[in-house]
């Protein structure tokens, strides 16, 4: 069982930054993934960057060079740097672990991201 706990969203102009925090119940090391995703209204929930316990990152196209993904074991958090926002970026951010053996995934509550001006 892990309980993710998000925070950091907000209101942000373009071009603006944010950092997004998911605290974990249990050491991220321990974790297969840890991952953010989000939803925007009218649209499917899709991957926007996960990070592996061997700490291999992955992003989508259209937050490559704008976010990054870190984790810090200190902390059971791992985070989402978010630069140069665009309107596109407005959605429902999650996060998701990862943990086999068997396989499972566990989801946090969401914390919402809007870019306006």
């Amino acid at each position: 069982q892990v309980q993710l706990v998000e925070s950091g969203g907000g209101l942000v102009q373009p071009g603006g930054s944010l950092r997004l925090s998911c605290a974990a119940s249990r050491s991220i090391s321990s974790l297969y993934a840890m991952g953010w995703y989000r939803q925007a209204p009218g649209k499917q929930r899709e991957l926007v960057a996960v990070i592996t316990s061997s700490r291999s990152t992955n992003y989508a196209d259209s937050v490559k060079g704008r976010f990054t993904i870190s984790g810090d074991n200190a902390k059971n958090t791992v985070y989402l740097q978010m630069n140069s926002l665009k309107f596109e970026d407005t959605a429902v951010y999650y996060c998701n672990a990862v943990i086999l053996g068997p396989w499972k995934s566990y989801w946090g509550q969401g914390t919402q991201v809007t870019v306006s001006s």
